[in-house]
């Protein structure tokens, strides 16, 4: 099952994973919250439309804006990536 993995700590686990550009989007129900902080940054891209990220906290120990999600995903992309969430800098998959 796959598995977002980081400082000693399961962020994410489900067999529900969508691999979009290259990124593993979990169902935002498999992601422990507990572990997320809404982040200041946000993004653009072109088909997906704008991602908001999250820091990644476990025990005191900060991964900025290492999550993000498309609140409001284009409608080529809600299939793919709505009501999930992704990972990088660090986060094992």
């Amino acid at each position: 099952m796959p598995r977002a993995l980081w400082n000693g700590a399961v962020i994410a686990e489900s067999d529900e994973v969508e691999v979009v550009d290259g990124y593993s989007y979990f169902p935002a129900d498999a992601v422990d919250n507990h572990y997320l902080q809404p982040s200041d940054r946000r993004s653009v891209c072109p088909w997906k439309g704008t991602a908001r990220y999250y820091d990644i906290v476990v025990d005191g120990a900060v991964n900025p804006a290492s999550a993000w999600d498309y609140p409001e995903p284009s409608r080529r992309a809600a299939p793919l990536v709505g009501g999930r969430i992704a990972f990088w800098r660090g986060v094992t998959i």
